[in-house]
């Protein structure tokens, strides 16, 4: 399953009006979700990351992975949940350096969840801010789609423009 498919279940469990919540992905990665051991390819799949992605992680130091006899990567669950959480801090666009600093917090024990909260709230100020300007973006887009006599659906307020409203769109807009 792709990350894309773990982001749509997640957000399937919340629903529409649910609260955003980290439970979501917990649920994802629970031991029933998540196979006792997984080679390269299915964790790779899982992720929708490729497998040099996953050993650039593990060579980056943001994951240990037990080998096999013949010394094949075999990612237990605990591998796949950092992993999980390794992909949405890096969706999120947390700069590796920062992300490496982090898992060497975690990895250093409980003495380090001050540092490591105060990392997590910048990191909550970032995506608040990126979030605000997707926002921005998507109002910029809507605008447009009512300007062309477009439907933006029923969670969008209306804005000056389009059908309705007395305006149109100028031949020198882009």
């Amino acid at each position: 399953m792709a990350t894309e498919d773990l982001m749509t279940r997640a957000l399937d469990m919340l629903g529409d009006d649910g609260p955003l919540s980290v439970e979501a992905i917990h649920r994802l990665t629970e031991p029933a979700d998540v196979p006792e051991s997984m080679v390269i390819a299915e964790v790779a799949e899982l992720l929708d990351v490729s497998p040099h992605t996953l050993r650039y992680y593990e060579r980056a130091g943001l994951v240990e992975v037990a080998r096999d006899g013949n010394g094949h990567r075999v990612y237990d669950a605990q591998a796949v949940r950092r992993l999980v959480f390794i992909t949405r801090m890096r969706l999120s666009g947390m700069a590796m350096r920062d992300l490496q600093h982090y898992v060497s917090l975690v990895d250093a024990g409980e003495h380090t969840e001050p540092e490591r909260l105060d990392m997590l709230l910048e990191q909550r100020d970032t995506i608040r801010r990126r979030l605000r300007e997707l926002t921005l973006s998507l109002s910029a887009v809507e605008y447009k789609i009512a300007t062309y006599g477009g439907s933006t659906g029923p969670d969008v307020q209306a804005s000056g423009s389009g059908p309705g409203t007395g305006r149109t769109a100028s031949p020198h807009e882009p």
